[in-house]
């Protein structure tokens, strides 16, 4: 009996994001040079599977149906697509997880950069206050304090938000990489009405 997750279908467990192609060809990009098994998907196929995913969620489990016409699940490309596919997404979420790590080594940096800065402003705002008494002077100190606070901006904004869609995203490309890719045959089209 066949269930449904919003708009995807789940059989034994596995919610289906399910592709209608005529041929192996059309998930892949044939400008890559790269081996089959390495080559890159078309980008509105990975952005379609990619979307789909995120939208069942990285705790989901996910399989990977292609409907096919019975000749090109025969040919020799498509015995290869579950590894091409699990290929092209673990080299994905491999690339997010490297870029979650220069984010946050990013922050760090911008942390220290701006704690510097802040020690910097607040000491030079002491100096200002001693030495000006006037408004002139409560308006610049304030101003560097100020200026010291702003400094910790990014590092907070990547420290509280940025480094979650990233790991969100490696998670996702995770999940589709050791998703099981199945391949079925496309039912027959029906003849056109006379």
């Amino acid at each position: 009996m066949n269930e449904q997750l919003g708009p995807y279908r789940v059989e034994d467990g596995f919610a289906l994001i399910e592709l209608r192609l005529s041929s192996v060809a059309q998930l892949f990009n044939w400008l890559d040079p790269a081996p089959f098994r390495e080559r890159d998907l078309d980008p509105e196929a990975d952005a379609y599977i990619v979307g789909a995913a995120r939208e069942l969620g990285a705790r989901t489990r996910i399989k990977l149906v292609v409907w096919l016409p019975a000749a090109q699940i025969a040919a020799a490309l498509a015995a290869e697509l579950p590894a091409a596919v699990a290929s092209y997404f673990g080299h994905r979420a491999v690339m997010e997880r490297r870029n979650l790590r220069f984010l946050l080594a990013d922050g760090r940096l911008a942390f220290a950069i701006g704690l510097g800065f802040l020690a910097a402003c607040v000491a030079a705002r002491q100096l200002v206050m001693a030495a000006w008494t006037g408004n002139a002077g409560q308006i610049l100190a304030e101003g560097l304090l100020i200026a010291g606070w702003v400094a910790l901006w990014r590092p907070l904004q990547i420290g509280l938000y940025d480094w979650w869609p990233v790991l969100r995203s490696a998670r996702i490309h995770e999940a589709l990489a050791a998703a099981p890719v199945e391949m079925r045959q496309s039912p027959p089209a029906a003849p056109a009405p006379t």
